[in-house]
């Protein structure tokens, strides 16, 4: 082990032993959460019409504070933008992650604190980190630079505050040490311009000592394919020998994999996926061998789930929602995820689907999106479904993706309804027919409901494939002024009109 990795790990001891005691006694972790929370909120406009000072119980919480989304939280988010103070947290709030998420194409401003950016975003990427390095005690990240492609970030509401990518907000907040690791420097990385970032990282940094990268798999495959390009080389590690990690979040990777092992030598590099949104960093992968996620429960988030029957009841009757702590659920059902955190997200419907496979210690895979999923047939397909369909579909046929979305053909007149896929190959099937038949065959696999449909009652007629040429996607992305940074394909929509936006371009 070098001594930068026992340096490291030395100070990291303590953030260490908190996952260990997380993995040992997740309620009772949570609860001191939960406790720390109310304290936090007690003395702000939120905890004052809430009745915060009467609440002495989980319980007691749960009967006073509604489940919301962001539509019902707003008011008091924009009160917090317009320069109002201690709405819902005890800190000035000063920054607002701006995402769109993957299920609305209006903005969404999600409050980021001082607390919240320490203990959740920034300790979230360090347990990681701390993790990675007691497993691999040789790693060399640290003897050499991360790249992180930003986004940007600009005065909110006459210069108050400041909205923009959560990547750029964690930049402009980082600390001094942080930049002393990282490429390229902070002006270059939150710059507006995708493509001029790019070339700028090409021309100064080919001959860096690059050890790992980190963010969203589409955009960073461009950064990456373009560096290569610049130095004309076979493989990526011909331009930075030492890369050995990679920490994705935001999208799938497994419809990126076989593009990336087309650009670094497989297993030369370590893939590790990191459950990092907007309103808190709230999972990564602790072992290679297990796709699932640690849940981290000691970030100042306090979690609740409910099961999306429950939900959807609940929503459609006017009623609470029922939801469940870390000590109630069970593994193999998909729950919608309820968070409140030191950012003053109270109840939060955040709209991320997740199942856990393990109990002891709390582990997760992202299954979906509450509102990212088609079920205009009764079919109820997910992300999860999606995702995995393709994956095998790909790898029969020998195809690889580089984009893609999906929405409804809706039944008219004695017609079945259908999906519509459309997708930019990468390098396309030899038969596209053939692929499209083994997609639905896959669907058909992972998605009982799905099958039904297709089978049993014959309501869906097998999906319409619609291939459209590379550029396609980007250049939609484009039109709409959501290149790089965290922006995202809406995967699935229950409307047509994201695909009817790209059939046109």
């Amino acid at each position: 082990m070098s001594l930068i990795n026992k340096i490291y790990l030395s100070c990291a001891h303590g953030m260490l032993k908190g996952l260990d005691r997380t993995r040992k006694y997740p309620f009772e972790v949570q609860k001191e959460v939960f406790a720390t929370l109310l304290k936090g909120g007690a003395d702000t406009i939120f905890g004052s019409e809430h009745g915060f000072s009467k609440i002495n119980s989980i319980q007691d919480f749960q009967r006073q504070v509604p489940v919301r989304d962001y539509n019902a939280l707003y008011p008091y988010i924009e009160r917090l933008r317009f320069g109002e103070n201690y709405v819902l947290w005890n800190e000035k709030t000063h920054f607002f992650a701006k995402s769109s998420g993957t299920s609305s194409g209006k903005s969404k401003f999600i409050p980021i604190t001082h607390t919240n950016l320490r203990e959740c975003h920034y300790g979230g990427m360090l347990r990681m980190l701390a993790n990675y390095v007691q497993n691999y005690p040789d790693s060399r990240i640290y003897s050499g630079k991360s790249i992180t492609l930003g986004g940007s970030v600009a005065p909110d509401f006459g210069g108050r505050n400041f909205s923009g990518d959560l990547s750029a907000i964690l930049l402009r907040n980082s600390p001094a040490l942080a930049e002393l690791l990282r490429i390229p420097n902070k002006k270059i990385a939150m710059m507006h311009d995708f493509h001029e970032k790019v070339e700028i990282i090409c021309r100064k940094y080919s001959k860096a000592n690059v050890t790992n990268f980190a963010g969203v798999p589409s955009w960073n495959l461009i950064m990456l394919r373009r560096v290569m390009e610049y130095n004309n080389v076979r493989w990526l590690t011909d331009v930075w020998p030492n890369l050995e990690l990679f920490m994705h979040g935001g999208i799938s990777f497994e419809p990126y994999r076989a593009q990336y092992d087309a650009i670094i030598p497989p297993g030369s590099v370590r893939y590790f996926e990191n459950y990092n949104a907007s309103e808190g960093y709230f999972a990564f992968q602790d072992d290679p061998e297990d796709k699932s996620m640690l849940l981290t429960l000691d970030n100042g988030v306090f979690y609740e789930f409910t099961t999306l029957k429950e939900l959807s009841d609940a929503m459609e009757n006017g009623r609470p929602v029922p939801t469940l702590t870390v000590d109630e659920v069970q593994t193999n059902v998909p729950y919608a995820v309820i968070i409140s955190t030191t950012a003053g997200l109270w109840r939060y419907l955040i709209g991320d689907v997740i199942t856990f496979t393990s109990l002891t210690p709390h582990k997760v895979v992202i299954s979906g999106r509450t509102q990212l999923f088609i079920n205009a047939f009764g079919e109820e397909l997910m992300i999860g479904n999606a995702n995995t369909a393709l994956a095998a579909a790909c790898k029969m046929h020998n195809a690889t993706v580089s984009d893609f979305t999906v929405a409804p053909i809706f039944m008219e007149g004695e017609s079945k309804g259908a999906h519509q896929w459309v997708i930019e190959f990468e390098n396309a099937p030899e038969d596209v027919e053939a692929f499209a038949d083994t997609l639905d065959e896959e669907l058909c696999a992972c998605n009982s409901d799905y099958e039904a449909k297709r089978t049993h009652t014959m309501t869906m007629e097998r999906l319409h494939l619609a291939v459209v040429p590379e550029g396609t996607f980007y250049r939609w992305m484009e039109s709409r002024g959501k290149i790089g940074g965290q922006n995202k394909v809406p995967r699935l929509y229950s409307d047509r009109r994201y695909v009817d936006e790209i059939l046109r371009i």
